[in-house]
């Protein structure tokens, strides 16, 4: 099957990303491809206030993505944000204000009969950033089955960018059958981001003898790679993995479009010569200290 990695670099107005995601869409299924792949935050950067823009599956934005999926005969893939619970209770909030409502960090899948969407398990909380105060956890590990032109497709594994951290939950999708783990991200740059995005991404490949496709956001017109600070936005450096970990094809730090055919069977050929998840140990015996 064909897939493509859109490397954009989303901005705080989702009807302007709604016409990247159209346009970018279009250059895919130009070059024939059956998948297109949009990072984390499409639908609105992160580094301004997610308030507001939150809409369920069957709202305008995802449905228009949807339109753009269906005129161009591919499944899409695009970070959005859905409507999620109220937030955790604070110590110095009155008890009687309302908890300030979350939303959900939401990867789209829509397209060739598919609408629906996973919901990013694992909040980054991390290097000064809350991501939990303002979103709400998913709960589902999620597959989806997707068709290519020739009558082939992938089954594949959803996650969204921290998730990468979480070696169980890429684990488990590969043994559920994926052959296939898309990692869209918004990560955050800075000091050694690139390299970490770059190793996490391999070694989840290596982990499942399964292929990774990791789209992230490009590097902001006008930064410098590599220097970080503020919100994450993204580092660039889309790449598609094999299931060895061998990054077979990668992209630079500027908005480009990545496209290439993979066969998704080799992830079964590789984990016939490799077989790390038959031959892991799925319930581990409580831990022995020597001395």
């Amino acid at each position: 099957m064909r897939i493509a990695l859109a490397q954009v670099s989303s901005g705080p107005d989702p009807r302007a990303n709604l016409a990247l995601v159209g346009e970018w869409t279009s250059r895919a299924a130009a070059a024939g491809a059956d998948l297109v792949v949009f990072p984390e935050a499409t639908m609105k950067a992160f580094g301004q206030s997610l308030r507001g823009v939150a809409e369920p599956l069957d709202g305008p934005w995802a449905r228009a993505v949807a339109e753009h999926a269906d005129r161009s005969d591919l499944v899409v893939m695009a970070g959005m944000f859905t409507p999620g619970d109220p937030g955790p209770e604070a110590p110095d909030r009155p008890a009687a204000a309302a908890p300030p409502a979350r939303i959900r960090n939401t990867l789209l899948v829509t397209g060739r009969g598919i609408h629906d969407g996973y919901d990013k398990l694992h909040l980054f909380d991390a290097l000064g950033f809350r991501e939990s105060r303002t979103v709400a956890p998913g709960t589902d590990p999620c597959l989806v089955s997707v068709p290519a032109r020739d009558g082939g497709g992938a089954l594949i594994g959803l996650s969204i960018c921290y998730d990468v951290r979480f070696p169980a939950l890429f684990t488990a999708l590969a043994a559920a059958g994926a052959t296939v783990h898309v990692v869209p991200a918004s990560w955050q740059d800075g000091p050694g981001k690139l390299e970490q995005w770059q190793l996490t991404c391999r070694a989840r490949a290596a982990d499942t003898t399964s292929w990774v496709l990791a789209c992230g956001q490009a590097v902001p017109a006008g930064a410098t790679p590599g220097t970080g600070g503020g919100a994450p936005r993204g580092v660039g450096h889309s790449m598609v993995i094999d299931p060895t970990g061998t990054v077979v094809a990668e992209l630079g730090p500027a908005p480009d479009l990545l496209v290439l055919d993979l066969d998704p069977d080799e992830a079964l050929r590789a984990r016939t010569a490799l077989p790390v998840l038959a031959n892991r140990v799925t319930e581990l015996p409580p831990v022995r200290r020597l001395a």
